[in-house]
């Protein structure tokens, strides 16, 4: 009997699923592969948040493959010697996989493509595996990606999106082949304590959920910060328990405003896949430089850690860097806010608070953190660069009523909107019944120090 060997990556599903597809088409046997990969924990890929939802999504994808006949093997070590000496302990003729967008997954196909050629096997990556539209294929003309978002959605909607295709009905694996126990998520410490659940089981159950009751109101109510009108599907996406190729068609099948928009919001995810995949230093260096002379020292070290803490006097954004450390998670228009802060009020490194964010949360998608960032500090892909989110606007905007903050700074509980954004204009005797810092810089002086700083002045 011929073999194949599936490497699971970031596509931990069995709905959808080109790799495994393509193996059980052309083999008699597969051996669904994941390894943890020492490389991206070196590199500080793997904090507690994201060890604890894998550990949900690789049992889950056992527990499916268990019941149509099969099992997940599961080894340790720098992926491309694992996966080799699995082909060879399982006799396997090709590896099938998902394309990443990353340097470090390019690299690690190229190097997987040639140990195995070197020992007469065969390596196929398939696109469109963690992404909707592969990236490469919507492009200007003239260039290798899109550099702005609205003519990339033009193009992107005027192509069809892959057919999704259901699980398969039964997977065998061949005998005698061991694996190292499955991780378990009780062993990870340091996981945030309102962490969600993975797992294709739980995604597939939110996006039902969500085309059910959700999605109608999306397009009216997605920014509305106490409300929590998103699909919390990023986590999914992320680890791939779901198909961003069924969330397309899924969404479209509904139909009506709130799933145009919420298609969009997929758009973004495959736009900065494509320009990660063009441009992979942009995870580490600008993508437009805009001369920025980043504040460093003692006192910018202070207000980045009262920003980490949720202690920067401005309610919404303590709000949501709070509400990141509690969940592993924030609402998309929290993160524009806490990172719009940090880089544009205080005018710290956009590096330094993407940093912060991988280490907590669960969605830490390199493309799409790196680039968001990219794009909030001005040195990304926004036409706009020097835009500045103002907290105490956005927060009369997005929570009229005070309730998200209510929600995430309990001290201040009692204060009803409007003074809950800009508690520290209340009387003094009034101010001092509430346990909660003035701002760290005032806004106009925020602005002015970014303004310096873009300048060089």
């Amino acid at each position: 009997m011929n073999v194949a060997v599936v490497l699971y990556t970031s596509d931990l599903r069995l709905h959808d699923h080109p790799p495994l597809r393509a193996a059980l088409s052309s083999c008699d046997q597969v051996v669904p592969l994941f390894v943890r990969d020492r490389a991206v924990a070196a590199a500080g890929f793997a904090p507690p948040n994201r060890q604890a939802f894998l550990a949900d999504c690789l049992a889950g994808l056992d527990a499916g493959l268990r019941d149509r006949g099969g099992r997940l093997v599961i080894r340790s070590g720098d992926a491309v010697p694992e996966v080799c000496a699995l082909v060879r302990e399982a006799d396997a003729d090709e590896v099938h996989m998902a394309a990443g967008v990353s340097a470090y997954a390019h690299a690690r196909e190229e190097r997987l493509r040639a140990a195995l050629e070197a020992d007469g096997r065969r390596l196929y990556v398939h696109d469109a595996v963690v992404t909707v539209q592969a990236p490469g294929t919507v492009t200007p003309a003239g260039s290798d990606h899109f550099a702005v978002f609205t003519p990339y959605f033009r193009r992107w909607t005027e192509l069809p999106a892959r057919a999704p295709a259901a699980a398969p009905r039964a997977v065998r694996v061949p005998e005698g082949i061991g694996s190292e126990p499955l991780p378990s998520r009780s062993a990870v410490t340091g996981v945030s304590p309102g962490l969600a659940r993975g797992g294709e089981t739980e995604a597939r159950r939110l996006l039902t959920n969500w085309l059910r009751t959700g999605i109608t109101r999306y397009e009216d109510t997605h920014d509305d910060l106490a409300g929590d009108a998103t699909s919390r599907l990023s986590p999914h996406l992320h680890f791939g328990t779901l198909s961003p190729a069924e969330a397309v068609h899924r969404a479209q099948a509904a139909g009506g405003a709130g799933a145009e928009a919420f298609v969009r919001q997929l758009c973004w995810r495959d736009f900065h896949h494509q320009v990660l995949a063009a441009r992979p230093r942009a995870a580490v260096e600008d993508y437009r430089g805009r001369g920025d002379r980043w504040r460093t020292g003692a006192a910018a070290e202070e207000e980045t850690e009262a920003w980490k803490a949720g202690r920067t006097g401005y309610p919404v954004v303590d709000a949501a860097m709070r509400q990141l450390r509690h969940e592993g998670w924030m609402h998309n228009r929290s993160r524009l806010l806490a990172a719009s802060f940090l880089t544009k009020t205080l005018y710290v490194d956009w590096r330094t608070g993407a940093r912060h964010f991988l280490e907590l949360l669960v969605d830490g998608d390199l493309a799409n953190n790196q680039l968001n960032w990219q794009w909030v500090a001005g040195t990304g892909t926004d036409t706009r660069p020097n835009r500045v989110l103002n907290p105490v606007r956005q927060g009369l905007l997005h929570d009229p009523d005070g309730r998200y903050v209510h929600r995430w700074v309990p001290e201040l509980a009692g204060l009803p909107a409007p003074a809950v954004h800009a508690p520290w204009r209340l009387p003094a005797p009034e101010r001092a019944r509430y346990d909660y810092p003035g701002p760290l810089v005032e806004l106009a002086d925020g602005q002015e120090r970014f303004r310096r700083g873009r300048a060089g002045g």
